[in-house]
């Protein structure tokens, strides 16, 4: 017997079904902090077990896109249990993962390109700023876990970029812009981190290498000491959005933001320049410690804070969201990693 072609083309039985689309917002839940809409945007899961790297995988470009809205995300109840699998979520959403160098604090690796987030002494505040905005290249995306809440304080408290820089007054950006700004740091004081652990290396001529690549003055003073002098940006633009943004640690690094006592123990036996750190003006002049109150005041009134859950995770933007640490008591345990290294247009290899 002959068969016959199959002339209305293939027979049902090949037929293949069409992949059935899951939409990001079918797996989670989108929503809001109390008094806080929008930012950050909280994402929870609405199935039990919904594995938080498989599902990031896949909906990459979601996240993508709504981190460019909000600034910040804040991934609550996806059962992460520690320091790898945060690594496998961050992994998920970045394979341009960071080490930490040129570092301004104290931090320990815990996984791979996983670290703790800043060792300072628990009643001690790190006021906001955006990851190594006094550096010439800095990572464009931070994550952060709590393996351990603190019982007491220890908040991670944001504040949206884009609001902040619509409100500090235009006289003083322009007085900025046209200065910028210089980071002066003495390393090996024994008060602030020496230059070994700062740099992640115990060759000077590496050092030296490293200050040239990024147009940053050295001086090797004697007890093994180093004084550099960076001159940085103001303000940075959006490599995706194109927006420009207040970016850099003058408030952070100037001696007003220490507590009195210790400003004035430090500057009686310091001149300015010779602080463990500080910050001028680009061309050397002092900074007014009003303007800085008043930048600081901005931040202070957009903070939002949020009490940390055990096996949350925090993903912000760096241009367009800051970040500090409150004073806590009690264990505390928040891990942070790092990713897409930006490089300041700006920067010129002496």
């Amino acid at each position: 017997m002959t068969s016959k072609p199959n002339i209305g083309g293939p027979a049902i039985s090949a037929r293949r079904r069409a992949p059935v689309k899951v939409s990001a917002t079918s797996l989670v839940k989108v929503g809001s902090l109390p008094g806080a809409e929008g930012f950050p945007l909280v994402v929870e899961p609405n199935l039990e077990g919904l594995d938080p790297a498989d599902w990031a995988r896949n909906h990459k470009a979601w996240l993508d896109e709504k981190l460019l809205e909000s600034g910040a995300i804040l991934f609550r109840g996806f059962r992460v249990p520690d320091a790898f699998a945060f690594r496998d979520f961050v992994g998920a959403l970045s394979s341009d993962l960071l080490d930490y160098v040129e570092r301004a604090a104290p931090r320990s690796q815990v996984a791979p390109n996983v670290f703790t987030s800043t060792e300072f002494a628990a009643d001690q505040i790190i006021p906001l700023h955006h990851e190594m905005s006094y550096s010439h290249n800095w990572p464009c995306r931070l994550w952060f876990y709590c393996d351990v809440p603190s019982p007491v304080g220890g908040a991670t408290p944001l504040a949206p970029e884009r609001l902040v820089t619509s409100r500090i007054p235009d006289d003083i950006k322009q007085r900025f812009l046209e200065k910028k700004v210089m980071y002066v740091r003495n390393y090996g004081e024994g008060v602030d981190l020496p230059w070994q652990d700062a740099f992640q290396t115990q060759d000077r001529a590496e050092v030296e290498r490293y200050c040239r690549s990024c147009g940053m003055t050295y001086e090797w003073r004697d007890g093994d000491r180093l004084r550099t002098r960076a001159i940085r940006q103001v303000m940075a633009t959006h490599p995706r959005t194109g927006e420009s943004l207040w970016f850099n640690h003058a408030p952070i690094f100037h001696e007003t933001n220490l507590a009195p006592e210790v400003r004035e123990g430090l500057r009686a036996q310091f001149r300015p320049d010779e602080m463990p750190r500080n910050a001028f003006y680009g061309d050397g002049s002092p900074l007014e410690p009003e303007v800085l109150d008043r930048i600081r005041r901005v931040y202070d009134e957009a903070t939002v804070r949020f009490p940390w859950q055990q096996g949350d995770m925090l993903m912000v933007d760096n241009f367009l969201a800051v970040h500090g640490r409150d004073p806590f008591e009690g264990e505390r345990s928040i891990l942070v990693s790092m990713a897409e290294l930006y490089v300041s247009p700006d920067v010129v290899p002496a």
